[in-house]
């Protein structure tokens, strides 16, 4: 999604990735003209060389979805497929679109027309849409947001995989905290490793051997290179002391005010949705991932469904979550807190 500038990026970026092992590519209509850029470059490559992905957005009607498959084959120069997916199933309608209307058909169609081989799903919805989705029978894979810094839906996909469920984590380098340029805190508390290599490492070993990678330009892939090359790619004894010195170090600063991520102050009655927020307030504090924490937070009520809606400042303070922390957190106090070093200033209009 990101080598969009011309044909000439997208291929470095393909070789590069081949050089690094790397067999399996994801791309999307919705990424500009990546489908097209990358389709010129298969065509310097032997066919069948790569597993290929792309997803189809929810919500449009059975001949709009075929019009787009087929044009998702053209753009790539392949008459088949190997994976299709919804590209963000975030809503309950996007599941029972696709389980139940147009999205069904769609699946199935493509499916008995040999023109996919499987069919998936991405996802940034709550843990309970996915948990539905996969237990649907309807999915042979998913992708998801799985970080070290964000392990909530760790254990849905280490369950999908027991199932025989394909797994993808969503961009560990970027949504996982812009661990590609990570704050020198970071790297301190990481040394001797870089946290991207700790953060592929993590990943790899719980079992997640599919990680998108999201390069711009082909030094991206340099550590995915070197891990190649290394082939011990889990968690060796000095990786984990470095995890836990670093998760140490955040736990120290962020003293009695971590937020654990039990989600036990759910539910809010205004929607807040309380551990994500406070989430984005352990990485600012604790980890020193400020950009990425604001980068996030101003995205609430900004993204559609591809994001939160209610930020902090719709907490009243009424307190129903009080009593259900198991830390005895003041997190009205917390998510106020929040708000006020997350929010973007407003911005001064050029006119009206």
């Amino acid at each position: 999604m990101r080598a969009t500038s011309s044909p000439q990026q997208m291929a470095e970026v393909l070789d590069a990735a081949l050089a690094a092992g790397i067999n399996h590519i994801e791309t999307a209509p919705a990424y500009g003209p990546a489908e097209a850029f990358l389709g010129q470059a298969l065509r310097a490559r032997p066919p069948g060389e790569l597993v290929l992905t792309s997803k189809l957005l929810p919500g449009i009607s059975l001949e709009e979805g075929q019009m787009q498959l087929r044009g998702i084959l053209q753009r790539l120069g392949v008459q088949q497929l190997d994976n299709l997916a919804v590209h963000g199933l975030n809503r309950r309608e996007h599941l029972d679109w696709a389980l139940e209307g147009a999205g069904a058909d769609l699946l199935q169609w493509a499916l008995g027309e040999g023109l996919v081989t499987q069919v998936g799903f991405s996802s940034h919805g709550e843990l309970s849409l996915i948990e539905a989705a996969l237990a649907s029978a309807r999915f042979s894979f998913c992708s998801l947001h799985l970080h070290w810094f964000d392990q909530t839906r760790l254990p849905l996909a280490q369950a999908a995989l027991r199932e025989g469920i394909g797994v993808l984590a969503i961009s560990p380098a970027d949504k996982g905290g812009r661990l590609y340029a990570p704050p020198e805190q970071l790297r301190a508390d990481c040394d001797p490793f870089e946290p991207l290599e700790l953060a592929y490492r993590f990943l790899l070993d719980a079992g997640i051997s599919c990680l998108t990678l999201g390069a711009a330009q082909a030094s991206d892939l340099a550590l995915a290179q070197r891990l190649m090359v290394d082939k011990e790619i889990g968690l060796e004894p000095s990786h984990h002391q470095a995890l836990e010195r670093a998760w140490q170090a955040g736990q120290g600063r962020l003293a009695e005010t971590a937020c654990q991520q039990c989600r036990a102050c759910l539910p809010c009655p205004n929607e807040v949705p309380i551990p994500e927020l406070l989430r984005l307030r352990n990485l600012d504090l604790g980890h020193g991932l400020s950009a990425f924490a604001q980068e996030r937070y101003n995205l609430i009520g900004r993204a559609g469904h591809w994001w939160e809606s209610v930020n902090a400042s719709a907490c009243e303070g009424c307190g129903e979550c009080l009593p259900r922390c198991p830390h005895q957190l003041p997190i009205p106090e917390l998510l106020a807190e929040t708000h006020q070093r997350l929010a973007a200033a407003p911005r001064r209009r050029l006119w009206g």
